[in-house]
This record gives structure tokens, C-alpha cells and sequence, in this order.
């Protein structure tokens, strides 16, 4: 009696194994692609140079030739000469050397030379030397301990080759 087993004498049927699938590339998750940096624009550095003037800060002393085929802004202290297109030194800054630009604005105090073919003298200006220029503006209150004499060709300043 077989209470138990139900298949009395009934032939079991093993299935063959499953045929293995073709598979295709479209039926495989491809892996996502890593993300490409994408690089950033370079900056626009012609907009930089004509942004505005050279500026020595307050905090700094500098002790040495400067040159610039631009303008110069001097707030701190400079030993030594400057050669610019347009030069300013500010109030409270300054200077022991020669300044050479087409223009020199002084607001602060020089201790050399002035050449320059516009020269602006400012009420807190204090100028310890000769000045050589074409043009002479001179505020009520500013400080003068040298010559002032119009200049000759020589003050027809060149900037420095602006380097490639």
C-alpha cells in the first residue's frame, strides 16, 4: 500500500536542462560611461591688463627699479625709480628715486625726480627735487623744495615692449 508515494508506478520524467539564451548586446545593462571633466574656458586675460593700474598696496616697501607699459598706482613705499605710462602716488605713500610717465600725478611724497609730460601736483603732495615737465598743474597747498623747469624732448617717455 502506498499511502505515502503517489506515484505508483508511474514513470518520472527528468526534464532535459534549459538551452542556454542567445544573448545579445541589447539584452546586457551596459555599465553607465564615467562622466568626462569637461574643461573650464580660459580667462579672458586682454580684459585683465586694461582693467586698471599696477597698484602697489600700503603693506607693501619695495626696494627697486619698477617698469610698467601701463599705469602704476603707488600706495605704499618704493626705493628706487618708476617708469610708467601714467604714475600716481598716493597720499601717504612714498617714494625715493626718479618717476618718469607721460603723467605723474603726486599725492603722497617724492624724494627725487619728476619727468613727465603732465605733471599734477596735489594739495597733500610733497615734493623734495626737480621736476621736469611739459604740463604743470600745482594745488594751493602742496609742498615744492626744488625746480620746476619745462622739459625738452627728453620727457617724450616710451614704455617698455610690451612682452608677447
Amino acid at each position: 500500500m502506498s499511502m505515502f508515494n503517489r506515484n505508483d508506478n508511474k514513470e518520472t520524467s527528468v526534464s532535459a536542462p534549459d538551452k542556454p539564451r542567445d544573448v545579445t548586446q541589447a539584452s546586457v545593462a551596459q555599465a553607465p560611461k564615467p562622466v568626462q571633466p569637461v574643461p573650464a574656458p580660459a580667462p579672458d586675460l586682454s580684459a585683465a591688463k586694461s582693467a586698471g593700474p599696477s597698484v602697489i598696496s600700503k603693506a607693501l616697501k619695495i626696494t627697486g627699479q619698477l617698469e610698467s607699459t601701463e599705469d602704476i598706482r603707488i600706495d605704499g613705499e618704493v626705493e628706487g625709480d618708476i617708469h610708467g605710462v601714467g604714475v600716481t602716488v598716493g597720499n601717504g605713500a612714498k617714494v625715493k628715486g626718479s618717476v618718469y610717465g607721460q603723467t605723474v600725478e603726486l599725492a603722497g611724497t617724492i624724494e627725487g625726480k619728476i619727468e613727465a609730460k603732465k605733471v599734477i601736483l596735489t594739495s597733500t603732495a610733497h615734493m623734495s627735487g626737480d621736476v621736469i615737465h611739459q604740463d604743470i598743474r600745482i594745488e594751493s597747498g602742496a609742498y615744492i623744495d626744488g625746480h620746476c623747469r619745462p622739459g625738452t624732448n627728453k620727457t617724450d617717455y616710451k614704455p617698455a615692449a610690451k612682452p608677447n
